[in-house]
């Protein structure tokens, strides 16, 4: 209604200057004369006969007309009253009086008080360009930017939310308090002022506060945090007052802060600037926490994945006094997510929801539905009537390792450096005990990677054995091995950057975190500092130079061990290892079952086809199950 008005008065204030331009033309392009003559001069030429015309104009003081030979004149004078007509009519020139014209005074008044109008418009509309054109016009800067969402129609709930029931059900007690608050009033029980959702990215914070407000069925505000925080000192803290206004005047309501780290750092940090409008910003908000009584029905539900710098005083008691975590979901939690996200799609009767759950380890929700939406569009691209298993495996590992680049032009003896890699990576991998089951081997570059080899883990992880540590170091190191034994010493490339780098970082980890380092005990070396010249052994740390060449021994000799356990089970195992690499060669992708009969029941793969080189389109949909999150040796 308010952007309404307005373009009403701005269309009426335009219509209103065309009128006036057209007026102005008018009067402006009126024949006006050549020749000013004194009222002597007219005198003189009516008597000599040189008059042709004229027309008194009594109210101007004016006499207008037209000579002999065609030239215009015209006379100011105030003596003309009747002499000038008894002038004329003796002199036997024709003439006549000019109407009278009178002018409306509603006409004058606007003509005065139009320049007036334009300069308050033209200044208002300028004032509120600058502010943003903030709610309530030019006075909104500290207006809140909080928006109201009151869904009576498609609401969500926590029918919605899939995969985080423990957060859902601490947030049921608000729910309850939402909808009867006397049920804890009559006890003495006060809900918590707030509760802040602490979680990973993607997890569904945003969507669980919505669904607590859908739940309950009452006004739902959410606003960013660094929507509070201005240049000018002073803007943040009036928006959390005009905020907090609104939502009393909704109560009972859910004020949602998203991203509440982005003003609730801790204080003391910098000296001025920004740092100060923010500071004040979140004083206000704890002035205004505390003045909830319990009565209002008003709950503050914030979110971030950084608690770790929030000020102390926002998570005390009466204030944040509740922390819900919402982590990456189970691989029950991971079905029910894929449950809700395939909802009204048409999925085929292949598709098994616990076997893409299963294959999805470390997924979080919004990575769930953006997998969903990959293997529809990849099968509307194929125009399919449905979505097949075969969509979700290569939506997975597109989402993950990025698009196959089929393009990218690659010599025979790339191809079979690229070849015998992969083949080393998953012939160490099979030999070692504690490594997970291969789910595929390719030589098909994705994203930066010319070629993988994806393991899959048979539940979700926790925690890992030193001896799963052991067979992921060995198994990424079998890359290099091969290289080596295949292709010779100086024949040795850069492809195995990423996996020396992944077992720099495990052994690193075993030997300054995890306390599995025999000769360095069980004690924790490991230190943050950006400086540090060796991961995990900072510059600034308290570590003896005794203590920290132990340290890099000992994941020298991690790393060592594990490059020697690779070479051995290559040399052992070069029969496989070979063959394998051929069948790559030949075939670019097998899957986990595939290489296990090969080298088991010497089983060349067969494409339904028949083809020996398979295209895309060739590749059997049910290769085994997929992965998750995937341990690429590339």
């Amino acid at each position: 209604m308010n952007m309404n008005m307005r373009n009403f008065a701005m269309w009426a204030l335009v219509i209103t200057m065309f009128f006036v331009m057209i007026t102005v033309s008018q009067s402006s392009f009126e024949a006006t004369p050549d020749t000013q003559m004194s009222y002597a001069e007219l005198e003189d030429k009516v008597a000599a006969g040189e008059i042709k015309s004229a027309k008194i104009d009594e109210a101007g003081g004016l006499i207008t007309g037209e000579t002999i030979d065609g030239t215009q004149f015209k006379s100011n004078t105030s003596r003309i009253e009747d002499r000038a007509g008894e002038m004329f009519e003796t002199a036997g020139v024709d003439y006549d009086y000019a109407d009278v014209k009178t002018t409306s005074p509603l006409m004058t008044l606007l003509f005065n008080a139009l320049p007036l109008l334009l300069i308050i418009g033209v200044t208002l509309m300028f004032m509120r360009s600058m502010q943003g054109g903030g709610r309530g016009g030019a006075m909104s800067f500290g207006k809140s930017r909080a928006k109201l969402l009151n869904e009576p129609s498609g609401k969500v709930t926590f029918d919605d939310v899939a995969g985080v029931e423990s957060a859902k059900e601490d947030l049921k007690e608000v729910v309850e308090f939402l909808q009867d608050p006397t049920k804890f009033t009559r006890l003495g029980a006060k809900i918590p002022t707030g509760a802040l959702l602490v979680g990973p990215p993607g997890t569904g914070k945003t969507l669980l506060a919505r669904a607590v407000a859908g739940e309950a069925g009452v006004p739902f505000f959410t606003i960013s945090g660094s929507d509070f925080v201005e240049m000018f000192v002073g803007v943040g803290a009036s928006r959390v007052r005009d905020m907090f206004a609104d939502a009393r005047k909704n109560a009972p309501c859910i004020i949602f802060i998203d991203e509440i780290d982005a003003v609730g750092r801790h204080r003391g940090v910098g000296t001025s600037g920004g740092h100060e409008e923010r500071e004040q910003t979140l004083n206000q908000l704890l002035v205004e926490m505390d003045g909830f009584d319990g009565k209002e029905g008003i709950i503050i539900i914030a979110a971030t994945n950084r608690p770790d710098v929030l000020d102390k005083a926002l998570l005390r008691p009466g204030r944040f006094d509740r922390q819900i975590e919402v982590p990456y979901p189970d691989i029950q939690g991971r079905e029910k997510i894929l449950s809700v996200h395939m909802r009204g799609k048409p999925i085929a009767n292949d598709v098994d929801i616990k076997y893409v759950a299963k294959g999805t380890p470390g997924f979080s929700g919004a990575d769930l539905a953006n997998l969903v939406n990959e293997a529809a569009l990849l099968a509307a691209r194929r125009n399919k009537r449905k979505i097949n298993l075969r969509e979700f495996e290569d939506a997975r590992d597109k989402v993950m390792m990025g698009a196959e680049r089929r393009t990218l032009a690659m010599t025979d003896d790339e191809k079979a450096m690229t070849a015998y890699h992969e083949a080393g990576h998953a012939i160490v991998g099979l030999n070692m005990p504690g490594s997970l089951p291969i789910h595929k081997a390719t030589i098909i570059p994705r994203g930066r990677a010319l070629g993988m080899v994806q393991y899959m883990p048979e539940r979700d992880q926790i925690s890992q054995s030193r001896e799963e540590m052991i067979a992921r170091m060995a198994m990424a190191m079998g890359g290099r091995a091969a290289e080596e034994l295949k292709f010779g010493y100086d024949k040795v490339t850069s492809g195995a950057s990423s996996d020396i780098e992944q077992v720099t970082r495990i052994a690193t980890a075993m030997v300054t975190e995890w306390g599995l380092s025999d000769d360095v005990g069980p004690i924790a070396y490991k230190n943050t500092d950006s400086n540090s010249f060796h991961p995990g052994i900072g510059r600034g740390s308290a570590i003896s130079p005794e203590t920290a060449r132990l340290i890099e021994d000992e994941i020298k000799r991690f790393v060592t061990e594990a490059h020697e356990t690779a070479v051995k089970i290559l040399k052992k195992k070069k029969k496989d290892w070979v063959a394998l690499a051929e069948a790559l060669l030949e075939f670019e992708t097998l899957s986990g079952d595939e290489i296990k009969n090969l080298l088991e029941d010497q089983i060349r793969p067969t494409r339904p086809d028949g083809s020996s080189t398979p295209t895309l389109s060739a590749v059997p949909s049910t290769r085994g199950p997929i992965i998750g999150k995937p341990q690429p040796e590339s």
